[in-house]
This record gives structure tokens, sequence and C-alpha cells, in this order.
């Protein structure tokens, strides 16, 4: 690949430590207008060998020193946490122009520096040198836990800070299989996992989404009969991978009637937005989207029926998440200008929010992250939060409900309201269950992407985990 010296020292690793920090600090960041007061930094670590892990880190407002650390990854496979930075709770949120930004009132970075790493490569401005993007729970696993390795030889004034490992949707496969692997390692300070929204099991959210359907009016009752009759027997229920054709045949169809073109999954009260003029935002051969864990085998096959046949279409497609308008985002990151203060080589190509390759070639390795939760638990030392938006269809509450209660975890505090301060004025944010450490949580009218929905019940919530306050 043909960069500068310069560059390819920085992303080789080939300068000494303090190096990178000051190389990669960011100046004048383009659509802000005043300065922050905390310090910020994007560049490039270094995962397995010829990855490379773009990185957007922000300093806490308060003292750095003492606040915890926190990496934040987004899910997908194949999208990017700058949206998680952009969009949800980071210290800037972009203003539909996508061209200015404001301060978001609710950053996490006010009680904590966070690390937003786009991962696995090919996701954002993350790269390889063999530009072959193929790779799966495993692989992304590793490399991610190098580029942290990374992170800390770059910055080593935070490798004593406590260290919360975070994200969201197809992270909450990301971070605990991550987790495994970072708390063998004695040089970083892992106190715990926070997963919002997360997939969990792959049978638990599928066969939940029928139920989350069911109760929310997406089906009626002669669709519930119909399943009930050709799926269930003494009141158990099958309706992930149905074993026989009725069953199938029900569900597919209850599903289809459920999963309008215009239903807004990741929040089901919300509309479905439209994208820029002359877009098509319907499935193509270039969508950088991913699918909800709802969807059984024969559904995705369906699926990838329907995305050949878009792609014969003689039209330009240019889309993002389906019922999400990203165009402004797209557009920001792709300003020369935000490209150059983020220290972007030009020879990388356009950002997109979700990366359509990585996404249909990952190798989908878990099934469940059971057994990666377990051995976080039973070193009795980590505190895992599992929160989710209550109207989130796409890895629905019910779906993380079972599987915190499979793994069959003491109970200490029965299911109760949890509260927010609204004002001078307590408010139920939801509901929560906490276990000797282990807490599950919803938040009352959030979606997919909680903090977007609920920026100060987030915050709150954020602020208690961190602080190990009780729910």
């Amino acid at each position: 690949m043909m960069l500068p010296l310069l560059l390819c020292a920085l992303f080789l690793g080939l300068l000494p430590a303090e190096a990178a920090p000051e190389a990669d600090q960011i100046f004048g960041l383009p659509g802000l207008n005043n300065e922050p007061s905390f310090r910020q930094f994007s560049g490039f670590l270094n995962a397995s060998e010829g990855k490379y892990f773009h990185y957007w880190f922000v300093e806490c407002q308060d003292d750095p020193r003492f606040c915890p650390l926190v990496l934040w990854l987004n899910g997908g496979p194949g999208c990017s946490s700058l949206a998680g930075l952009l969009t949800e709770h980071g210290p800037f949120l972009i203003h539909s122009d996508g061209s200015t930004l404001m301060y978001n009132t609710h950053s996490w970075n006010k009680i904590a520096n966070v690390l937003y790493l786009e991962s696995p490569a090919g996701v954002g401005f993350s790269y390889s040198d063999d530009k072959k993007y193929m790779t799966g729970d495993e692989e992304t696993a590793q490399d991610n836990y190098m580029a942290l390795r990374d992170f800390f030889h770059r910055y080593p004034e935070f490798s004593k800070n406590d260290l919360y490992l975070t994200g969201e949707s197809y992270g909450g496969f990301y971070v605990p299989a991550l987790a495994v692997k970072v708390k063998e390692d004695s040089s970083m300070n892992l106190k715990g996992l926070a997963i919002g929204n997360g997939v969990t099991d792959n049978k638990m959210d599928s066969h939940s989404s029928i139920y989350f359907s069911y109760y929310h009016g997406l089906i009626d009752i002669s669709g519930w009969s119909l399943m009930e009759a050709a799926c269930c027997k003494r009141r158990r229920c099958n309706f992930f991978n149905p074993r026989n054709k009725q069953c199938s045949n029900a569900v597919n169809e209850a599903f289809s009637k459920a999963n309008s073109d215009k239903l807004n999954i990741y929040n089901i009260y919300q509309p479905c937005l439209e994208g820029e003029p002359g877009e098509i935002r319907d499935y193509g051969d270039h969508i950088k989207a991913y699918l909800p864990g709802i969807m059984s085998v024969e559904s995705h096959s369906q699926f990838s029926k329907r995305l050949r046949e878009m792609s014969q279409l003689n039209k330009t497609i240019s889309l993002g998440v389906p019922c999400m308008n990203d165009s402004d985002i797209t557009t920001y990151l792709n300003n020369p200008e935000v490209r150059s203060a983020l220290h972007i080589p030009n020879q990388l190509p356009r950002w997109e929010v979700c990366n359509d390759e990585v996404f249909y070639t990952f190798q989908r390795e878990m099934e469940d992250a059971r057994s990666q939760y377990l051995q976080v638990l039973d070193e009795k030392k980590y505190r895992i939060l599992v929160y989710s938006g209550d109207v989130d269809m796409a890895c629905n509450f019910l779906g993380a409900e079972w599987f915190v209660h499979s793994l069959a975890q003491k109970s200490e505090k029965f299911y109760q309201p949890w509260m927010y301060k609204d004002g001078d004025q307590l408010q139920i944010a939801g509901y929560a269950k906490q276990y000797a450490n282990l807490t599950f949580l919803t938040v009352k009218g959030a979606g997919h992407m909680v903090p977007t929905d609920k920026p100060l019940q987030a915050f709150q919530m954020f602020r208690r985990f961190i602080n190990n306050e009780p729910f």
C-alpha cells in the first residue's frame, strides 16, 4: 500500500510509544464551533498482522487519570462504532445537515475515557493490507484484543485505569468473546461488561421475537392461533427452526406480515426514515445494513434471494441501515476536511456506516454467548450489565431476559422499577433485576440504540453501573 513513510511507521508501531498520541491528537474538528475542554485522538491500532483498526478516543471531561476507560463496539457484524460516537453517547452529535456538530449534554465521556473502535477490518476506516475482509467471531475477538493491547502500548498512562468493555447489537457476541481474552491478561484492569440490546442466544432471540411481535400487535390472533396449533405441544412452542412444514409456513407468514418494509424494527414506535432523494431505500446489492437476529435459516435464504433479484436492477443503490437515515453521518465522515482532521489517509475508501462484505462473509461461529458469560461470572469479580430498550424488535428484551435467566445466577433483588431523575422528579426509567454481579434491565420506550432514544436515562444508567450503584 502506497503510504507515506511516516504513516507506515506509525501504523506498524515502529516509532516510540509516546509519539503516537501526539501524532494522533485531533485539533480543529470541522463543524464544531468551540474547541472541547478535553483531548481527543484518532488513528490506527495494530490488530493481527497486516490489520489496522481505526479508533477515535475521547478523554474524560473530568480528570482522565482517575476516570475509567470504556471500550465501545457497535455490532453488525460490520457496522462502525463511530455511529455510537456521533449518534448515541459521544461528546458530539451530528446535525441533520451532515456538516455541523453539537455538544451532547449526556455524553458518556463526562465520567469516562471512551475508546470507539471500528472493528473488524473493513468496517469504517479500518483496513487490512490484503483487503480480504472475511472474518469470524474468534478471529474478531483476537483482533480486538490485539488492538486493545496496542492502545495500552501507545497510551500506557491508562493501563491501570478501571477497564469496561461495552457495546450493542452484535456487540452482544463481540464483548463477552473479547472479555474471555482480556480477563486472562493481568496488564489490563478489567472491571466489567455492559451490553445494550445485544444478541445473546440465536434460538432465544428468534423464538422470543414471535412473542414480542404478538404482544405488540404486529401479529393478530388468527396468525398466533395458526402458529400455536402447528408449533406448540403441551404449552411448549418451537418457533425457531420449525420441524414441520405447517409450523414453518405459519411462522414465515406471520413474520412477513409483521416485518413490513415500513416498520422500523429498531424502534417500532418510531417512523421509518427515508434516505436522500433518488436513493432506493430497499434491499440491494450494496446494502450497508445488518439483519436482526429474528430471522430463521429459511428467512435468511429468502432474504439472500431477494438481494440477488434487487441487484439486477439498473439503478444506483445507496443504502444505510433499513429505516435509519445515515446520510448525515456519512456526509460528515467523508468530508475531506473531517478525514484530514481524523488523520485518515487519502488512499482509504469512502466511509460507510456498515460494510456488506464483512456482514455477508462473516463466519458466525457462536450460536450463543452462554459459555463466555459464565466464564466471566465464575470469576466473581467482574460485573455485567445487560440492558434493553423495550420497543426494539431487532434484538428484543424478552430474548435478553430469557438468556440472563438461563445463566442460573442467584437473584439478589426481584424484578422492580428502576428510577431516573428528571429535574426534581423521579420517574420510572424501566425495570431491573439484580443478581450477585449481573444486572438485567429495560429502558422504557427506547429502541435498539438506547442512548439515542433515551439519552438522560441511558447516561444515568451508565453512571450507576460505572459507580457500582444499585438500580
